[in-house]
This record gives structure tokens, sequence and C-alpha cells, in this order.
């Protein structure tokens, strides 16, 4: 289906003085019609308008050579807002689409152009773990500044969940008998959203812990907590919040869902009382909590993955600080007999 305004063929003459700008917004309005991940496209538009629009924007697009790739990320480099090697990764990730939606317009590109493009080095230990000990701090400072949050912390810790995740988790996602958690969806701007991956779907079993964590969060906010909010209701509320946002684990004062920007002020106070490094990322507890199931001994690599329901065993083997087993509960004895009758 032509978009409004593309009458010409890409990559006819018509086309050669199209900027790299106007590609660029219709990829993402492309994406958006195509019903893609909100936060995926919003983090497409915020590297497009921080980082590649004004290094290139205003050029033609058929200008665009593979030595421009290379100089965009020494431009990243050099960039003070980008703080780490992985921050210029993630924008390289978007310049390389929108290089790559050029081509698949027509746009004549070199076909290399991003091909073997010397990036930073990721350090792929952790920069900093979590102890038992910091990860109770935190709950606690939580607690102190704002008591329905501090679930969160221990959904994030001992469940492995994402921040949208916790915000998301609903009553009726909780399996008390077989302590289960049933993860379905997430959290996004105050509304129900896809999970990350598909892996992120998963039926998870947790520790009693959680359990009783999440238990005694039921009695002081849950479903009859304080005020007429907290009541489930099958009619919507007059104020036009549907009703089923009211069975939500997690909600702020006013029993709404919580915006990510109440969140993360709320974090980076209980982050300073805890004593703990500004920099310290909810997404630090999922790695408490993979880690903590791998030096375990109790479960083996695989099963730790489908724990943390990680999409490749290789984000589940970068959290680890030491190779673990590779298989639980097991020994190997197949090469003795083999090779006993062979000498």
């Amino acid at each position: 289906m032509r978009l409004h305004g593309d009458e010409e063929h890409s990559g006819s003459p018509a086309d050669a003085g199209r900027q790299v700008s106007f590609y660029a917004a219709q990829m993402i309005k492309r994406k958006k019609e195509r019903k893609k991940r909100r936060n995926t496209v919003s983090a497409y538009e915020g590297h497009l308008r921080n980082h590649i629009l004004p290094f290139v924007g205003s050029r033609p697009a058929v200008s665009l050579r593979r030595g421009d790739s290379t100089a965009f990320v020494d431009h990243l480099l050099s960039t003070p807002s980008l703080r780490s090697p992985r921050s210029v990764i993630q924008v390289f990730k978007t310049w390389r689409i929108l290089m790559h939606y050029l081509l698949d317009e027509d746009v004549p590109l070199p076909t290399n152009i991003v091909s073997r493009i010397e990036l930073p080095e990721v350090d792929r230990h952790i920069e900093f773990a979590l102890s038992p000990e910091q990860v109770a701090a935190a709950a606690a400072a939580m607690r102190q500044v704002e008591p329905r949050f501090e679930v969160a912390v221990w959904l994030g810790a001992c469940g492995g969940l994402r921040r949208g995740e916790a915000l998301g988790l609903k009553w009726d996602h909780i399996d008390w008998a077989q302590n289960l958690l049933c993860i379905k969806e997430q959290q996004q701007h105050g509304q129900a959203a896809p999970l990350k991956t598909k892996s992120s779907n998963a039926t998870l079993p947790v520790d009693p812990f959680l359990i009783d964590q999440l238990a005694r969060h039921r009695r002081q906010f849950g479903r009859l907590g304080s005020g007429p909010s907290r009541f489930v209701s099958t009619t919507r509320r007059t104020d036009g919040l549907a009703s089923e946002s009211l069975g939500l684990v997690v909600m702020n004062v006013h029993g709404r869902p919580v915006q990510v920007s109440d969140f993360y002020c709320k974090w980076h106070q209980a982050l300073d009382r805890a004593g703990l490094p500004p920099g310290t990322r909810f997404q630090y507890l999922k790695r408490f909590y993979t880690s903590m199931l791998g030096r375990s001994g109790v479960h083996d690599p695989k099963t730790v993955q489908v724990l943390s329901r990680h999409a490749r065993f290789s984000e589940t083997w970068d959290i680890y600080a030491q190779p673990p087993l590779a298989a639980e509960a097991l020994r190997v004895n197949v090469f003795s007999g083999v090779f006993s009758t062979v000498r």
C-alpha cells in the first residue's frame, strides 16, 4: 500500500533528493501502522530524534556510505549523554534498522553500509551485583518511601519479574495453593501491554517466601484495602477507569495503575535511603534472581534459563560469575566404558 506522497517509486530519479529525515518518518509511521510494540517504537523515535537525525537527517539518503556508519559510532562515543558502551550499541541498532529500511525502499546504498562496523566492547559481567542484604535494604527503604511499591521489589528479586511485569501482575494471576504466578502481560503507560518476548509468557513457580510477601501486601493494600477504590467491581467506574485495572497487585495511592515516572521517582528515593548506588536499576533485581538460582546448586543452567524466562541461554550465561554445571543431578560415565576395551 502506497504511503501518502509516495507517488514515485523509491529509488527513482524523483527520489534522489529525499532526505534521511523523510525515510525516518516513513519508517516510524509504518511501524505504528503495523502495531509494533509501543515501547520499542518510542525507543526508535528517541534514537532518531536525539542522535541520528541531528547527525544525517538533512542529507540526501542516497549520499550515505559505509564510512558514515563508522563516523556515527565515533560521534556516539563522544556524546556525553551516552554513558555506556551498551547505550551506544542500542542507538546503533536503530541506525542499522534505518539503513535496512532504506535498502528495502530501493535507495541505492552500499549493501555493506552497516557490515563489520566496529562497536565498543561491553563487559558481559554485570557492573554491580546486588547482595541479599542490599535487596532487603531496598525493600525496607521502599516500605518507608511508598509501602504500596515494596512488593514490586520482592517480585523482581524473588520472581525475576521486570518492572512492567511487576506493575502489571493481577491478583487472579496468582495460584496461592501451588505457589505459581501466571505472567501474561505487563503495564506500560498505565495500560496492559504484551510481554517483552514470547519466552516472557510463563506460569512461574515461585518460592513460598514471595507468596508470603504477596499475602502480606494483599492484607494491607489488596482488594479490600482502605477506601472504595480497592474494591473489585464488575461495573465501570464513573471516572472512566476500567474496573479490571483494580485487580492489579501494585497500584498507586488513588487505586490507579502506577505510572513509570512515579515508580522510578520512589525507586530512586528508596535507593538513596538504602545507601545503594544511584545508578542501581530495577533490572538488577532480575539479575539477582537469576544469579541466586544459578549459584544455589539446586537447578541446572537450562532450568535457570526457563525460570528466568530468557529467550536465549546466552542471556542467562552472562549473569553467572562462574560457569555453572552443565546438567542437573547427572554423572557422566560413558567414556569410561567406551575406552575400557580399547587399551
